[in-house]
This record gives C-alpha cells, sequence and structure tokens, in this order.
C-alpha cells in the first residue's frame, strides 16, 4: 500500500476513528485501525464490536492494500504534525512508514486478517433526517439515561415515531426527558433502543455536521450514513417503560417563571446543599410565595425567594437538585413551567409555548 493524502483531511477521520476503537485487552486487534487504499481513497475502519466506523478519505492512491495500525498511535503522530500538509504513508513487510517534508516514522501493524468485519446493513428501508436535528434530539435527553444500569432499556435511548415526529426518550427510573422533532419522511419501524454510551459516541461522531443523514434499521443493528462516514450501532432488545402513563393527566399547583431566574436562586441553594443533593421547593400560592430551602448541617442553611405566577393549593417537596436541573439545557424557551399533583407525584417541567420537550422528575422522600 501506499497513498499520498493532506494532513488535515487524515487527521480529521483518524481522531474520529480513534474514539470509536476498542480497548479491550483480550482483544488487541480492536484497538487497530484497519486501513484499506483502492480507487483514489482510503477507507479507516474502526469498531469495538457494539459500534463501528467506516470514513472515506480522498487521497492519491499510487499502490493499493490494506493494513491494520494502532489507533492511538497514528492518530497522535498524524495531530502532532504542525508543520507538515502533505503525507505519504506506505507499508513494508510488518511496518507502516510515515513521511512528510520533515520526518520519517516507522509504526508496527497488525495482522489485518484479525480484523472484525463492520455489518453491512441494506438501505433499502431508510429515511433521512438533518444531522443537527438527530444530534439535538439525542442531546436532549441523554443526561436522563441511566449510567451501568443492569436494565439496559434504562441505559438507552429511545426513538420511536409519532405522525410527523421523531420521539427521543430517556429514562434512569428518577427522571425522564422527552423530545419530540420534526421530520419530512415517515420511517417504518416501532421503536429503537440505543445504548447510551454509543449515542455519546454518535454525537461526537456527527455533533459538527450539516448535512443530510440517512438511517437504515435492521435486526440488532442501526446504520448512519452521511457523505463519507458510515457508523453502525447495535439496538439494545427490550422495552422501553411506557412512561405515558405517569405523566400526570392534571396539576394541583403551578408555577410559570423565568428560567434565568429559576437557574440564579439555585446557583445559591446549592452551596447549602446536603450530602443526598436535596432542595426543598416550596410553593404558596395564596401567600404568591415560591421558595428554595436547601440545609446542610456542616455549613448552613439557605432560603430563595423566586419570582414567578403561582396557582392551586400550598405545596412543600424535596427534589435531588441534579436530577432537577439537568432538563434546563434542554428547554429553549425564556419562561418555563412547573406543574406538581402532590407530594408523591412527578414534577413536570416544560418549557412556556413549547410542546416538543417534557421533562418528569420524581420527588425525594419527605423528610
Amino acid at each position: 500500500m501506499k497513498i499520498e493524502g493532506i494532513k488535515e483531511q487524515l487527521g480529521e477521520a483518524l481522531n474520529k476513528a480513534d474514539k470509536i476503537a476498542g480497548k479491550n485487552p483480550n482483544l488487541p486487534i480492536l484497538s487497530g485501525l484497519y486501513l484499506d487504499a483502492s480507487k483514489n481513497s482510503l477507507n479507516i475502519k474502526a469498531t469495538n464490536l457494539d459500534i463501528g466506523l467506516s470514513i472515506e478519505v480522498p487521497v492519491k492512491v499510487v499502490e493499493p492494500g490494506v493494513t491494520v495500525v494502532p489507533a492511538h498511535i497514528i492518530n497522535s503522530f498524524i495531530s502532532s504534525l504542525t508543520n507538515d500538509r502533505n503525507i505519504t504513508i506506505s507499508t513494508k513487510d510488518q511496518l507502516l512508514e510515515i513521511k512528510t517534508k520533515n520526518t520519517k516514522t516507522n509504526i508496527k501493524t497488525l495482522p489485518s486478517e484479525e480484523f472484525p468485519l463492520i455489518p453491512e446493513i441494506s438501505d433499502d428501508n431508510t429515511f433521512s433526517i438533518p444531522a443537527r436535528d438527530l444530534i439535538f434530539g439525542i442531546r436532549s435527553v441523554i443526561y436522563a439515561a441511566a449510567v451501568g444500569s443492569i436494565k439496559p432499556e434504562l441505559s438507552s435511548i429511545s426513538i420511536t415515531h409519532e405522525g410527523e415526529f421523531l420521539v427521543f426518550a430517556a429514562t434512569d427510573s428518577f427522571r425522564l426527558a422527552e423530545k419530540k422533532v420534526k421530520i419530512k419522511k415517515v420511517p417504518h419501524f416501532k421503536n429503537i433502543l440505543i445504548p447510551q454510551k454509543n449515542a455519546l459516541e454518535i454525537i461526537k461522531i456527527f455533533d459538527r455536521g450539516e448535512e443530510e443523514i440517512s438511517l437504515s434499521i435492521a435486526e440488532h443493528q442501526l446504520a448512519l450514513r452521511s457523505n463519507n462516514l458510515y457508523l453502525t450501532s447495535r439496538i439494545i432488545e427490550g422495552t422501553f417503560p411506557d412512561y405515558r402513563q405517569i405523566i400526570p393527566k392534571k396539576a394541583t399547583t403551578s408555577a410559570t417563571l423565568l428560567k434565568q431566574d429559576l437557574v440564579n436562586s439555585l446557583k445559591t441553594s446549592l452551596i447549602f446543599s446536603d450530602a443526598f443533593n436535596q432542595l426543598t421547593l416550596s410553593l404558596s400560592p395564596k401567600d404568591k410565595q415560591f421558595k428554595i430551602e436547601s440545609k446542610n448541617t456542616t455549613v448552613g442553611e439557605s432560603t430563595q425567594s423566586v419570582d414567578s405566577v403561582l396557582e392551586g393549593e400550598d405545596i412543600n417537596i424535596n427534589v435531588n437538585h441534579r436530577y432537577f436541573t439537568d432538563c434546563f439545557q434542554s428547554l429553549m424557551t425564556d419562561s418555563l413551567s412547573l406543574s406538581f399533583e402532590g407530594q408523591a407525584k412527578p414534577i413536570v417541567v416544560r418549557g412556556m409555548g413549547d410542546t416538543s420537550f417534557l421533562y418528569l422528575v420524581m420527588p425525594m422522600n419527605q423528610s
């Protein structure tokens, strides 16, 4: 194999592939990148068996061929080349030689025949969505997914569709986030569950893209295609919780307020929260008062008043401040609403005038 390429193009592709390469000490081949040079392009492949990535990079192919090289080594080396633009890469025996105007480096290769295949999923049954919309949908809910749960469905991002919307949802049983994103073409699938860690990689790979992403779904696998990228992810087998049944149908207490006012009050309150991250929300519509109370026996206590429009019954309810505030990043409006149905019922957070996002957070046990 011998190719000539541009440092920026190679470096960007290698950096993305390096993020996917496996870290399994029992399968060292997964720590490598599969390089396949043919037809004026270099195909770079990486996989950890759970997620796979293939990237096409335009290069001049002097001599076609394949090889596998340690991902972190080649990525770190190429990214360190600050004064070189043109790169020549070739193989000889068990070495990969990289030459630039100022540098000549040899890297030991790995046996290419041991590199696992990345699944090829048919694109017969596909639908498309702008990359920014897909990433926005995932990012709007991913913080609510469980990390390392023994229940895989709680460590996943659920994607389904309702009419003209893709519906993204995640829950760890303590809180739930749902985001609806409008799409042009109705997809032909019921529901898929993407592992949370794979969804994080999808965000990294497609985060800055403005292109359309084509999604294809097969048994146990999802494929995403865009321009020069092809990514596959395992789909979790299981049933996502039927969360619609726990969404409160009516509110006995509600508050409407500016998001920034709530954020500012919480910044002070969090200084005094205890080891359980507990805050007490005290709403008294009759007295027109909304207070946030926090107490730490070793530090002190604080009470913050928040300007708001209140309706309904008085209520005091404890919340985990991290679970309560995680959703603020997904609220695109200046004002928000908090709805309460009682002491042991979930709190509903919405952006005013925005029906595309819903957040539920369960209260903590009253102390």
